[in-house]
């Protein structure tokens, strides 16, 4: 890799810094990436660029090598620190962070300060790093224009800026702290854009704080993460925890990271893998610089294979063993499932992203993924029965197999032999393989044929239904549009375990297929609680038909009661706690 870095640099096909050469070589880089190739072209020596580059593509390894022509003016190490040379502006504090690490090991031979502005860090040990003199700073925008604002960041001797994720950063409505710390900066500098799109606001950006910017694509649109294998694994909504643990165990990768659609959801897997036995970490936005600092760092060494986050972690984390990406929930858009896949599949190496898709959520799915030009492989997720025969796949091809007994091993292989025979052996080897890993789940079968459409009226084939009565009704605005997916989710059922809703004035009575009703009662839990303070009671017989309303049967309306009027008067507000978030 040395002579290969080196080779190329002296013949000049790569118009790389020696001092960068140098660390590109000790890192152990063969080759570079497309991005890093194009802009060290010669005629972008000191070109104003527009670079379209997806996540994974090496691009602050990229900017790095091509503003050291710019920063380092011929010389092999910087002079003494005083006012920042370059300035690279990124979305997110893990961004800015991990931008600041690969900066600083790419510059390590040049002798380079290079100092860091990001919210949610002590803003005087900030200060301080500024006052003693910096040639590069990274940070995020809020931050960076706070410290311009109190004086401290002195931009006048700025010779580059660099722009991170543009387009996150617009996004997140970072467009006038943009404007402001760009505008402070010397307009003789020169400013690299690099964004995984290219907007109308990006190109207008552009059209105002760049000199005749060069753009330059190094990735076409059809051929974007071909590192990444797709996979959309269909099951039942009440599997879809189920199906991210069975994934999660089948792949059994070095790192994995589950994304989920909110906090609480975060918290709530968190809380059931670590129950589990599984070394799993929580990232999302209202945890502490620091504790999010920990968790990244925990995956890094090992003491940590999960990490369950929000979309926060989208972009800017750099796990290097990141095999496994799951979609615990669906993303919301092309850029999020793009930006969540990218995590994985990242500089050659290659990874899986899974979706989990509940049955009914197949077409949207179907929709997003078209719009991202991704071509999935559709299936049902790993049963039970796939995790425990690919653990023995796995143990079949340990490397302990291969390895020669040496020289220590021998007094307790040969009483191992003496007491035991092959076969008791081989089973205890079994079982200690096994000791320690989650059970994998059962799932329901055929759950992707079950998008039955449902009738509000009356059921024929409900020969044996039982009646159950929830502890809501009109009084609470009750309606079948959330009754019937909450029924489902918590109760373990589908719509066709269900036949008819009966709303009341303060009860709903429901119609529960009889080979599915023992299984609803075992998933609502000793309590029958359905949802918050819906409870649910078992009838000894179909109640008898009242009063109801709306698409829900026949039958007369009962009288409405006068409402108090005034600005004193109560107000009745709908129940939300059971709608479901999608």
């Amino acid at each position: 890799a040395r002579a290969s870095i080196k080779e190329s640099t002296m013949t000049g096909s790569l118009q790389i810094a020696p001092p960068l050469a140098e660390a590109l070589a000790k890192r152990g880089y063969e080759d570079l990436t497309p991005v890093q190739k194009a802009v060290l072209a010669p005629e972008l020596a000191e070109a104003d660029m527009l670079v379209s580059a997806q996540t994974g593509s090496g691009k602050t390894v990229a900017f790095g090598l091509a503003l050291a022509s710019t920063l380092l003016q011929g010389e092999a190490k910087f002079g003494r620190a005083g006012a920042p040379a370059a300035l690279a502006i990124a979305p997110t504090r893990e961004l800015a962070l991990q931008v600041k690490r690969e900066l600083d090991w790419l510059y390590a031979e040049t002798g380079a300060i290079v100092a860091s502005c990001v919210g949610g860090m002590d803003m005087r040990t900030e200060r301080r790093a500024l006052n003693m003199g910096a040639h590069i700073v990274v940070g995020t925008p809020g931050r960076l224009k706070d410290h311009i604002e109190r004086g401290s960041f002195d931009t006048s001797a700025l010779r580059a800026v660099v722009l991170d994720e543009a387009d996150e950063m617009l996004d997140l409505g970072f467009r006038e702290d943009l404007e402001f710390i760009l505008g402070s900066a010397p307009e003789d500098r020169r400013t690299l854009l690099f964004s995984a799109t290219v907007p109308r606001t990006i190109a207008t950006l552009a059209k105002k704080f760049q000199r005749d910017a060069v753009r330059v694509t190094t990735v076409a649109e059809a051929s974007q993460h071909l590192d990444i294998e797709y996979r959309a694994l269909t099951c039942s909504p009440n599997d879809q925890e189920n199906a991210v643990i069975n994934v999660l165990r089948y792949f059994d990768a070095k790192n994995a990271l589950v994304f989920c659609g909110t906090r609480a959801a975060v918290n709530h897997l968190t809380a059931r893998f670590s129950n589990r036995g599984m070394s799993v970490v929580a990232l999302s936005g209202e945890l502490s610089q620091k504790e999010r600092s920990h968790a990244l760092q925990a995956m890094r060494d090992g003491r940590a294979k999960v990490c369950i986050a929000t979309d926060v972690a989208a972009r800017g984390i750099d796990l290097p063993n990141l095999e496994l990406v799951i979609h615990a929930d669906i993303p919301r858009n092309r850029e999020a499932l793009l930006h969540r896949s990218g995590r994985t599949g990242r500089a050659g190496r290659k990874g899986v992203s899974a979706l989990i898709v509940p049955w009914n959520a197949r077409r949207r799915t179907e929709r997003l993924l078209q719009s991202a030009g991704i071509d999935a492989d559709w299936s049902a997720p790993p049963t039970a029965e796939d995790v425990l025969a690919r653990d023995d796949e796995r143990l079949m091809q340990h490397p302990a197999f291969e390895t020669p007994i040496e020289d220590g091993e021998r007094a307790a292989v040969d009483a191992l032999l003496a007491g035991r025979t092959p076969e008791q052996i081989a089973a205890a080897f079994v079982r200690v393989n096994r000791e320690g890993r989650a059970a994998p789940e059962e799932l329901a079968e055929d759950t992707g044929q079950r998008e039955a459409p449902r009738s509000t009226g009356p059921r024929n084939d409900f020969t044996n239904g039982v009646w159950v009565s929830l502890s809501i009704g009109r009084r609470e605005r009750a309606e079948p549009r959330w009754i019937l997916p909450t029924l489902c989710k918590a109760g373990d059922l589908t719509k066709r375990d269900i036949g008819a809703i009966r709303i009341e004035e303060t009860e709903t009575n429901v119609e529960i297929s009889g080979d599915s009703v023992d299984r609803f009662f075992a998933a609502l839990g000793p309590n029958a609680v359905l949802d918050k303070n819906i409870t649910v009671r078992r009838l000894n017989a179909e109640p008898p038909r009242g009063a109801r309303r709306g698409p829900v049967g026949d039958g007369p309306r009962p009288a409405r009661k006068p409402r108090p009027a005034g600005p004193g008067a109560p107000r009745r507000t709908p129940y939300k706690g059971a709608r479901r978030d999608d």
